[in-house]
């Protein structure tokens, strides 16, 4: 079963999901991505204080690394895409054909970018980390702006 919870962040509320295995969900308020149904609300669920504690480090400019159980549900491709996220490290950036050649798929750069926007773990699996090839900020699902925060708090600006 889902539990959510929803914290306040520097950039805006975001409501986070997990289940017994993991966090499932983690998605600024104008996302399109969250899914209808939450599940119930549990604010003390160990996985989801773990995961608000982990950000609020990560937001104050102490964490650069997320050490929590990931539970996506996908596709096998969108899952070596997510899987792939979480090696770009933090401060740099990785540009679509860079994450196709990770996965040892390097003409599937159009698919990677769409992996990339169905990412339901924001922040804590940075697709904000993802650029376009010329070096240039393309979409974000949490919107541009934020994605341009993150980059800029990642590279201590």
């Amino acid at each position: 079963m889902n539990r959510f919870t929803i914290i306040d962040t520097p950039l805006g509320k975001m409501t986070l999901q997990a289940n017994e295995k993991g966090m499932t969900g983690a998605w600024f308020e104008t996302q399109t991505t969250q899914p209808e149904a939450l599940g119930e609300r549990d604010d003390q669920f160990e996985v989801l204080t773990a995961a608000k504690l982990q950000l609020d480090e990560y937001f104050q400019g102490i964490r650069d690394q997320f050490e929590l159980p990931l539970a996506v549900t996908g596709t096998v491709f969108q899952n070596k895409v997510w899987h792939a996220l979480t090696t770009i490290p933090f401060g740099e950036t990785w540009s679509y054909q860079q994450l196709a050649d990770a996965i040892n798929n390097p003409k599937a750069v159009r698919a990677v970018g769409l992996a990339n926007g169905k990412n339901p773990i924001s922040v804590i699996v940075p697709c904000h980390r993802v650029i376009g090839k010329n070096g240039k900020l393309t979409g974000y699902a949490g919107g541009i702006e934020r994605k341009q925060a993150l980059l800029k708090l990642e590279n201590g600006e």
